[in-house]
């Protein structure tokens, strides 16, 4: 069955309301708006105002009052805007949430899901269109996860739900229309990537609103006669070293993309992995394709000058293999 990201991520957070009567869903617009990106639309009547929970505009608070709900035995989902807006509950994720489990001697564990729309290419300038997965994934104590098909945005709610720690799953918003089959409901592993397409030359690994400009320029590779494998991270926190460097065995090179900035970037990460793991399985450097060094800019033409796209891909991928 055909369905689009946004209603995956619908029916994961219908299901989880209606099957655990501890399952509540807080954040700015949630309710009567139907939330910022229609993901909650329909909810509020359907649920009533003690599950679906308009928070006023504090993130510093409501990530604050799911955390407490989460102590106290609930289930939370708290959603937050957008990424940027995420900065303002950093306290309460970096200091409070993550720490709990290591500060109470694992006398305490907060089951709590935080959701966050991340990602540019929507012309909202440099204060809404952040890539900042990689802070996050710094973060000893959460589990971060990237859902980038239908598939994942379907099934890994479930887990997180289930997870005893804290989960924050980043929905990249230009993904919000992607299209895809649907076609089970079965829980999806968060501990583990996934090879979104095997090749024999180059292995692409990415995450989020990447993967599907790495499945273009694979094929824009394909018809230069370059066999890309697609590597889809998924799970960056905690990173499947496994899986990267198996797929590096295979092909011998590596092409890293990553919408976040080059310094201090996730892609450096699993660049290092793959050099700490695999160097003597590699023919030729790794390379990466990232955001430009800039606060992204509001124009089409340069946004999408800014961030990687399937020909930038390509050309890093011609240059791994010497062509």
């Amino acid at each position: 069955m055909k369905t689009s990201y946004r209603e995956a991520l619908r029916a994961a957070l219908r299901e989880a309301l209606q099957d655990d009567p501890r399952v509540f869903l807080m954040g700015e617009d949630v309710g009567r708006y139907g939330g910022s990106y229609a993901v909650s639309k329909g909810f509020l009547e359907e649920f009533g105002p003690e599950r679906i929970r308009d928070a006023p505009l504090s993130e510093l608070g409501f990530v604050g009052a799911g955390i407490g709900a989460a102590l106290g035995g609930m289930r939370p989902i708290v959603e937050v805007m957008t990424v940027n807006f995420s900065l303002l509950a950093l306290d309460q994720i970096v200091n409070t949430a993550s720490a709990l489990r290591h500060m109470s001697g694992g006398q305490f564990s907060v089951p709590l899901v935080i959701r966050m729309a991340s990602g540019a290419g929507r012309q909202l300038a440099a204060q809404h269109s952040h890539s900042l997965e990689c802070w996050y994934a710094h973060i000893p104590g959460i589990k971060v996860l990237a859902p980038a098909t239908v598939e994942d945005a379907r099934g890994m709610l479930a887990p997180a739900l289930a997870d005893p720690d804290p989960v924050i799953i980043f929905e990249h918003a230009q993904l919000y229309n992607l299209e895809g089959e649907s076609n089970h409901v079965a829980p999806v592993d968060i501990s583990a990537a996934r090879v979104r397409r095997t090749g024999s030359d180059v292995s692409l690994i990415t995450y989020g609103g990447s993967l599907p400009k790495a499945l273009q320029a694979a094929e824009l590779l394909a018809g230069m006669g370059i066999d890309a494998e697609v590597v889809d991270l998924r799970v960056l926190r905690p990173l499947d070293s496994q899986s990267i460097v198996a797929s590096v065995r295979k092909t011998h090179r590596a092409v890293v993309v990553d919408e976040g900035w080059r310094s201090g970037s996730l892609a450096a990460e699993v660049m290092a992995r793959i050099v700490e793991q695999a160097f003597f399985d590699l023919d030729a450097p790794p390379a990466r394709v990232c955001s430009e060094e800039v606060p992204m800019p509001y124009a089409r033409h340069l946004e999408e000058a800014a961030l990687p796209q399937a020909a930038k891909i390509v050309a890093a991928a011609r240059a791994v293999m010497g062509k």
